[in-house]
């Protein structure tokens, strides 16, 4: 996947190009999945570029070896399983394909802080692993409704300044596909990496690791969070 450019979306900005969202769709979606909400916070972030790629379609073990859009195998939801089974060659492939992305906002002359890159649930567990293992600098993080995948080896894995970055995390209570308490516990994990997780009622810090809970809110995302997530990325890239 590394080495074929990841077909995507992209939405122009209202006015001077000085910062760009990349966001990862999840399993079974593509970049139009998300398109909606791009277009809603395109307003409020008039100088942001929006990048939405599309996952390849790859087999997927949990489905039946179905193909469908994803950054890389599934082989089980269940992740009381340790060491848990994952397709870490997948992960770090779709990993060196959003650099790709990232690099080419890059040569067009935006800053690595002017960049954040996002996802959810799947494109969240890219995100993450990004985070933690790139040693670009950039202006933050998102991931929604997802987990930190390769949790028994990440921290031998992460870049030291990892810790130094602006990060968003939300999930919903009510979560059935990627459960609620595998968030709370990727967020304790990346708090045992160094993040330092905001008190609650702050917006914004770098660094920082803010993270909202969402009751009623199962593996989707609502109005609440996609507010606090505007909030957040106005903070990030202002």
């Amino acid at each position: 996947m590394a080495s074929a450019p990841l077909k995507h979306l992209k939405i122009m900005p209202k006015e001077a190009h000085t910062a760009t969202v990349i966001f990862l769709h999840g399993l079974g979606d593509s970049g139009h999945g998300w398109l909606p909400v791009a277009k809603m916070l395109w307003h409020s972030l008039p100088n942001v570029k929006w990048v939405l790629p599309h996952a390849p379609s790859i087999p997927i073990t949990l489905n039946g070896g179905m193909r469908m859009p994803g950054w890389f195998d599934i082989f089980t939801l269940d992740r009381s399983v340790s060491p848990r089974p994952e397709d870490e060659a997948g992960m770090l492939a779709a990993v060196a394909a959003v650099d790709a992305l990232i690099q080419a906002e890059v040569d067009a002359g935006i800053p690595e802080d002017r960049i954040v890159l996002g996802g959810f649930s799947q494109g969240g567990a890219i995100s993450a692993l990004t985070a933690l293992t790139t040693k670009r600098k950039l202006g933050g993080y998102v991931s929604l409704s997802t987990w930190v995948p390769l949790a028994h080896k990440v921290g031998d894995m992460a870049n030291k300044d990892a810790k130094d970055a602006a990060y968003f995390w939300g999930h919903g209570k009510d979560d059935q596909v990627v459960q609620y308490k595998y968030g709370v516990e990727s967020v304790e994990l990346l708090q045992k990496l160094g993040f330092t997780r905001l008190p609650a009622g702050t917006a914004f810090a770098r660094p920082g690791l803010r993270f909202e809970s969402y009751p009623g809110m199962g593996h989707s995302s609502c109005d609440k969070e996609i507010a606090d997530l505007q909030t957040w990325l106005a903070a990030a890239l202002k």
